[in-house]
């Protein structure tokens, strides 16, 4: 049986956030290797935006922000004013995200009329 190339970047692509999601308890990734993961995330990321895939934007989106959490994590636990600072950037990722969103939604509007 032959499979599609379609259907199998479609799996690998779904299985990316298994991936992700078990990334925190590992040691933190080179620079190198961080870099290569964060493009190729970021790339998929694109794709589900312009596929119209939201839910699978966020997913990636959070697969993104704990690979990054994990490539800058730094030997001692962090403090009061690194854990406010990755919270307040964590916002600002969501005003913009959510900015964007409400812009697809009103030009959907705009053409549904």
């Amino acid at each position: 049986m032959r499979v599609k190339p379609c259907f199998l970047a479609l799996a690998l692509t779904l299985a990316a956030p298994a991936f992700a999601q078990s990334a925190p308890a590992a040691a933190p990734l080179k620079g190198e290797d961080c870099k290569a993961q964060e493009a190729l995330l970021e790339r998929d990321i694109d794709l589900a935006r312009s596929r119209g895939q939201m839910l699978r934007r966020r997913e990636l989106a959070d697969a993104l922000a704990a690979l990054q959490v994990r490539c800058t994590a730094p030997a001692a636990p962090q403090g009061r004013e690194a854990r406010i600072e990755r919270l307040e950037q964590e916002i600002r990722v969501l005003r913009s995200e959510l900015e964007q969103a409400e812009s697809q939604l009103r030009s959907l509007r705009g053409t549904a009329q």
